[in-house]
């Protein structure tokens, strides 16, 4: 010990302590991402509610297929106009905005006298769909603290389990009613938590990010005190998107005049058109993550599954619900699970594990389906087989799958193009869901259901692969350093984080409490 100093204690080898859980965050996080409830009570609560509507309608297989899948396109619009709009009037009132699109659209569904109408009103449910699943990750990202904005980022999946299984307790709860009212109910009731959304978030606060953009440096001062780990990285934070905004450092008036701004065809160009090799490969890594989670077939096993235990031998209606119910139930609870490790683990150990027991699951799934569809007589056994493999094929994709799309694409995209890059990266996940839900009858007829599972499984495995090579570790990194992170692929880019050079060869701090290790 060097003399002058004092006598060194055991507290002084101690290491930093783990910053407490900000529970100011953590209530924005939760009321965002609770617009993802939406989807998710759509795609729960129509799984059942096709059932009844072939039977009052009388419509064909195809028309099915046509409404459960349109709402996917027809949510592009949305999503296509919730860049703009988010940076136009704001994060939180894109929000509001997105609740009270889908409220009338449950609305118009629970009054729907025939197919023509349904259509229109998932038309227009659709369009909040679109906007809810935009901004909902992006508001998430942007008010977190480096430290939890996996675990927070996360809820946006969890919330669209909890909303699957909120459709399938209603299909449930309404399956005693008459032909022509229950079906009415379980999409009529979607009203009520698009009501409860758009009141309740308008008790949080702006986006600090969104605040700089608009030179609101008071406000955003505020908000990431509240949201920060402490008053060092909301310093911090706030240097970092003041530069990214184009704001010199020394400024700190309230309100400032932004000179950097970037046009939407700006943002586009940067984008697509002349991207830097680093933005070129956040682009091709946020939009093939997002392809790659719906091409596994995620969503067409969870809208048909009262079909595919149907077909693997079970008869009885409320049987096939309550099965239904229970893979809601599997699914909101391993993306619980998934939220409450994914800052300690990583996203790719996660991903890739993930993906892996997806192959698995489908691989088994064709391998039953195929043996009873050959046997003349289908066995007892093919009923339990098939339970067990949709549950393991919707855990598997929870734990990772689900809600790491949804951190890691609202995260990598540079503030200056973060809107228009998620809005992107939405509008490819739900083209992709749209086409998978849109043919799963048909192919199920062309090439069999366990064919189908097949191909499935053949999609993942191409995944699994572009996942190892393209997609680099990005927990622990502040959003302003995540560009560096990127621009080459294969085993640099799955190197261990330890840091991204700047200019003068210096390594970046990142923010308190922040743990770099994978």
């Amino acid at each position: 010990m060097a003399e002058g100093k004092g006598v060194e204690t055991l507290d002084d080898f101690d290491p930093p302590k783990k910053p407490k859980t900000n529970f100011y965050a953590f209530g924005c996080a939760i009321l965002a991402s609770t617009t993802c409830i939406l989807l998710g009570y759509d795609i729960g609560v129509m799984t059942g509610a096709a059932i009844y509507i072939k039977k009052d309608l009388k419509v064909s297989d195809v028309q099915i297929e046509i409404l459960l899948g349109i709402i996917n396109l027809y949510s592009l619009i949305g999503s296509c106009l919730a860049g703009r709009t988010s940076d136009w009037i704001g994060r939180r009132y894109t929000i509001v905005f997105a609740g009270t699109i889908f409220f009338a659209g449950a609305i118009l569904m629970g009054f729907s006298p025939n197919y023509a109408f349904l259509m229109f009103g998932r038309f227009v449910a659709g369009i909040g769909i679109g906007y809810a699943l935009m901004i909902g990750p992006v508001y998430s990202a942007e008010v977190s603290p480096a430290s939890y904005r996996g675990f927070l980022t996360s809820f946006t999946d969890a919330f669209i389990n909890g909303g699957i299984l909120l459709g399938y307790i209603s299909n449930f709860a309404f399956s005693k009613m008459t032909l022509k009212l229950g079906w009415r109910m379980m999409l009529g009731v979607g009203a009520i938590p698009s009501a409860l959304i758009t009141l309740g978030v308008l008790a949080m606060p702006e986006s600090p990010r969104w605040l700089v953009m608009r030179g609101r440096l008071g406000e955003a001062t505020k908000v990431l005190n509240k949201t920060s780990d402490s008053k060092e990285e909301a310093q911090l934070r706030l240097a970092e998107i003041k530069q990214a905004a184009g704001i010199p450092e020394s400024c700190n008036d309230d309100v400032v005049q932004v000179t950097k701004q970037s046009t939407g065809k700006d943002v586009w160009k940067e984008l697509f058109l002349y991207p830097t090799p680093a933005v070129r490969h956040i682009v091709i890594a946020a939009l093939g993550i997002y392809c790659f989670q719906q091409s596994s077939g995620v969503d067409a096993i969870v809208l048909y599954s009262p079909r595919i235990f149907q077909n693997a031998g079970m008869t009885d209606d409320t049987h096939t619900l309550l099965a239904t119910v229970a893979v809601g139930f599997v699914k909101t609870l391993f993306i619980v699970l998934s939220s409450l490790v994914l800052d300690r683990v990583g996203r790719r150990p996660m991903l890739l594990s993930s993906v892996g027991g997806m192959m698995v699951s489908l691989l088994t799934l064709g391998i039953a389906f195929t043996i009873i569809e050959n046997s003349e007589s289908k066995p007892i056994w093919g009923i339990g087989l098939s339970i067990a493999m949709v549950l393991a094929f919707v855990a598997t994709f929870s734990i990772g799958a689900g809600p790491i799309t949804w951190v890691y694409s609202a995260e990598v995209f540079p503030l200056r193009l973060r809107a228009q890059g998620v809005a992107a990266g939405v509008v490819v996940n739900r083209v992709s869901s749209g086409v998978v839900t849109m043919t799963f009858l048909s192919l199920t007829k062309a090439i069999t259901f366990g064919g189908t599972f097949f191909l499935y499984s053949g999609i993942s495995v191409i995944g699994w692969l572009f996942f190892y090579f393209a997609l680099p570790e990005t927990r622990g990194k502040t959003l302003e350093e995540m560009e560096g992170a990127f621009g080459h692929f294969g085993a640099k880019s799955n190197s261990k984080y330890k840091g991204v050079e700047n200019g003068n060869g210096k390594v970046p701090q990142v923010q308190m409490g922040t743990n770099l290790s994978t």
